[in-house]
């Protein structure tokens, strides 16, 4: 098995981190989608636009979204493609232990 270095370690923990809350998630979900307008991402995720600019700007200081401007807009989009494939991974873990824990509670 090949060695990871402690700095892929820390990048790793470093996206993970600005991925943990749900206002981001939901704006990645969205993203996948492709680009959008900011005017687009606040009340798609039902979020005050102040509370979505920081949640953005944590996902662009992680490099997850980048972000163009255009006029008076601002649009972002997705630079990890993979990140859905992430989060469909996670829910299927979810409903396994759903079904997990059905199975225990008829035991």
């Amino acid at each position: 098995m090949k060695k990871k270095s402690d700095m892929l370690y820390q990048k790793q923990a470093d996206i993970l981190s600005a991925l943990a809350h749900p206002i981001r998630l939901k704006i990645v979900d969205l993203l996948s989608g492709g680009e959008k307008c900011v005017c687009e991402i606040f009340p798609a995720v039902h979020a005050e636009r102040s509370n979505v600019s920081r949640h953005l700007a944590q996902l662009l200081n992680a490099e997850i979204v980048s972000c163009r401007k255009q006029g008076l807009n601002v649009y972002y989009t997705l630079n990890i493609s993979c990140a859905n494939t992430f989060l469909n991974c996670c829910e299927t873990a979810i409903k396994q232990q759903i079904v997990s824990r059905e199975k225990c509670l008829r035991c």
